[in-house]
């Protein structure tokens, strides 16, 4: 019995698979975990990047009618590549002073969200909008899903919310 004991203490032959066998699921989460926290990092960043660039675009202009906004919204859409664009809503706002420090909606235009309604108001930062100003407000929302659901097993709601002032007029018109 004791000879048996002391073969079994010097062999070492599966050893290595059992060690193996123990690590391998937890290097495989790790692997799978930094690679959903990534993507969700990316699209994060996406959607900061399309909510900056859609107010930006539009505060260019003097005036926007339906084709420039769909020309806007198309080129926000290839913003979030690679990444599914039916999760994706935005909505342009020119929000126009009210002359009590606040805001109040002159036209809104969404992709796939709701546009805010005409004339309600809007809650702005104490001193964005001058007296007789306005602003382009852009709001993004994007509904994550990660790719593997394996680590992160819910959809993350990822949102931005962007003010640009018009460069070249008071308030950018809207035109049909």
């Amino acid at each position: 019995m004791l000879s048996i004991l002391r073969r079994f203490r010097h062999a070492c032959g599966g050893i290595v698979a059992v060690e193996f066998a123990m690590i391998l699921p937890v290097m495989l989460v790790l692997v799978f975990g930094a690679i959903e926290i990534t993507d969700a990092v990316v699209c994060k960043t996406d959607v900061s990047d399309t909510a900056s660039a859609a107010s930006d675009l539009i505060a260019q202009e003097s005036s926007v009618n339906a084709g420039d906004m769909s020309n806007v919204f198309s080129a926000l859409s290839a913003m979030v590549f690679p990444f599914p664009v039916a999760n994706l809503q935005i909505v342009i706002t020119s929000v126009i002073d009210d002359g009590h420090g606040g805001g109040v909606v002159d036209w809104s235009q969404a992709n796939s969200g709701t546009p805010r309604t005409h004339g309600s108001a809007v809650t702005v930062p104490a001193g964005i909008i001058s007296t007789g100003g306005s602003v382009i407000l852009s709001e993004v929302t994007y509904n994550f899903t990660p790719p593997t659901t394996w680590l992160i097993k819910i959809p993350l709601t990822m949102t931005n919310t962007f003010y640009s002032h018009p460069r070249r007029v008071p308030q950018i018109k809207w035109t049909n």
